[in-house]
């Protein structure tokens, strides 16, 4: 199979929230304020954030992306994690069985605690099936990216996510970013 580049997307600590748990932080009948798109089609960052509260410590500020999911679920890096006293499942998005939970708090004080939902992104390529047949790949599919630079080198274990709805991007969490010096709009090799 050939090589292929792709854009590099670096992903921040951020969480999707349900419609039960965005009443319960920001009012009933609240609705998210979109910021700015990302690089999915029909996500987008929102004015909305919260601060992150674990057994060891917190995070504030972190933002709230849309639109509401059907579960809540807090996207962290592992240092992240380290620094709240949970554990972040590794995990593709959506998997959230067995994993930790944490409390949530909006700026005007209101509070939830969340059974499950921490997890650490697996690193992923998101893909449209035409481009997955392009490239002779498939859903779920494990690959491995190369970053060039100085403190380039090779990702394994990049997850192939295939969908209509998605756009071409691979998304890596700020540790691995920051392990790679790699940035938003970088370009990565899919190396096989």
């Amino acid at each position: 199979m050939p090589s292929f580049p792709v854009n590099v997307g670096v992903s921040n600590k951020h969480l999707h929230l349900s419609p039960a748990d965005l009443a319960a932080l920001f009012g009933e009948g609240y609705s998210l304020t979109k910021t700015k798109d990302l690089s999915q089609p029909g996500q987008f960052a929102c004015a909305e954030t919260v601060t992150l509260i674990g057994p060891k410590g917190s995070l504030p500020g972190v933002r709230v992306l849309g639109p509401v999911r059907g579960e809540t679920q807090v996207e962290l890096a592992l240092t992240d994690a380290v620094r709240l006293g949970v554990k972040a499942a590794l995990r593709d998005s959506g998997n959230l069985e067995g994993t930790e939970g944490l409390t949530l708090e909006a700026p005007n004080g209101s509070r939830v605690t969340i059974p499950r939902g921490v997890i650490c992104a697996q690193r992923h390529l998101h893909m449209t099936p035409p481009e997955a047949k392009n490239y002779g790949l498939s859903d779920k599919q494990i690959v491995k990216v190369k970053l060039d630079g100085p403190r380039g080198g090779c990702l394994e274990e990049v997850l192939v996510r295939v969908r209509d709805d998605f756009a071409l991007d691979l998304h890596i969490d700020t540790d691995e970013a920051n392990c790679m010096g790699a940035r938003n709009g970088d370009t990565a090799t899919i190396v096989f």
